[in-house]
């Protein structure tokens, strides 16, 4: 009784272990119909619900860019409104130069509004970017030059 258990018991182990096989077809068996050889051998057209995902996930991949473009092109705006704030002394009409840098900026920006081609967008934020750096080096060296040249004179004249 004890033996015919354990055997009883372990063909059911191997039942749920064993891995369980696909019924072997023969290479005789095939489409009953020319319909079902095509459904099983030719490429399907995408169905229209397919490629309106396909058009969503293109349009949701476009707005992401247009958006990071956006964003950047935002974040430039700010950082030449704050790099203007260093620009107090006049201009040749008296106006000071903060405004003018500043109305500058607005100008080019409104110019570029409409442009959708992403090279040009990349083109113009890194145009922009390089040309806050170089005005805030430079307006750091012309600094950095008046003070030496205070201290000069402060060491001459005393």
């Amino acid at each position: 009784m004890a033996v015919a258990g354990r055997t009883r018991a372990s063909a059911l182990l191997r039942a749920v272990v064993a891995p369980r096989r696909p019924p072997a077809r023969s290479i005789h068996e095939g489409p009953d119909t020319i319909e079902e050889l095509l459904d099983r051998h030719l490429v399907k057209k995408p169905s229209k619900s397919a490629s309106l995902l396909d058009d969503d996930a293109l349009e949701a991949e476009a707005r992401r860019r247009l958006t990071t473009s956006r964003r950047e092109a935002l974040a430039l705006y700010r950082d030449i409104l704050r790099a203007t704030r260093f620009f107090a002394w006049p201009h040749d009409s008296g106006v000071p130069w903060r405004d003018v840098l500043r109305a500058n900026a607005r100008r080019e920006f409104e110019e570029a509004r409409g442009e959708r081609d992403p090279e040009v967008v990349t083109r113009l934020l890194i145009g922009g970017r390089d040309a806050v750096q170089q005005a805030l080096d430079r307006l750091a060296e012309a600094s950095r030059r008046a003070i030496e040249a205070e201290e000069a004179k402060r060491r001459g004249g005393a």
